[in-house]
């Protein structure tokens, strides 16, 4: 085996490791408390084309910063229709962890981010124009937690999309 491939194989096993390690979340917008989102918005329906809001939003003033929830790595920074500018990070347990409408960001995929590491500033870009500034911030898992489906408007879906507000205040 090359030296290369050595250290790649050491890598990987390392980010498969650290990937099932515990989460240490926190408030993804600097100085923000829980009383800057209404934890009820989660799955809150009618919520437009996307039918049931599969996060919360964050507000604050423009700008502020953007900080990660979690320890992982960019899998994604670019812009998308509704979200605008769009920053995901594969954290712990599988999770994705997703921050949208910001203002700038200021991470590139692949990069290593830990909790509390400015990602981004917060905006109003995509479906969020002409809105307060705010982050919708969502919590995605790879891994499906088949007993949280229900009944609901797209209720299958709550294998995947997690309570932030839970995950950000257990």
């Amino acid at each position: 085996m090359t030296k290369k491939r050595k250290v790649l194989k050491i890598f990987f096993v390392i980010f498969v490791i650290v990937l099932f390690l515990p989460e240490i979340p926190k408030i993804p917008v600097q100085n923000a408390t829980a009383k800057d989102w209404n934890a009820k918005s989660f799955w809150f329906e009618p919520w437009g084309k996307s039918g049931v809001h599969k996060g919360i939003d964050i507000f604050g003033k423009m700008e502020t910063p953007i900080l990660s929830t979690t320890y992982g790595l960019v899998i994604f920074a670019g812009e998308l229709p509704r979200g605008g500018k769009v920053v995901a990070v594969l954290g712990p347990k599988w999770r994705v962890h997703y921050y949208a409408h910001l203002n700038v960001d200021s991470v590139f995929i692949g990069e290593p981010v830990w909790s509390g590491k400015t990602i981004a500033s917060l905006g109003d870009t995509g479906n969020a124009k002409g809105k307060p500034p705010h982050l919708h911030y969502s919590v995605v898992t790879l891994v499906p937690y088949l007993w949280k489906i229900d009944g609901t408007l797209q209720g299958w879906k709550k294998a995947f999309y997690l309570d932030p507000a839970a995950i950000l205040l257990p």
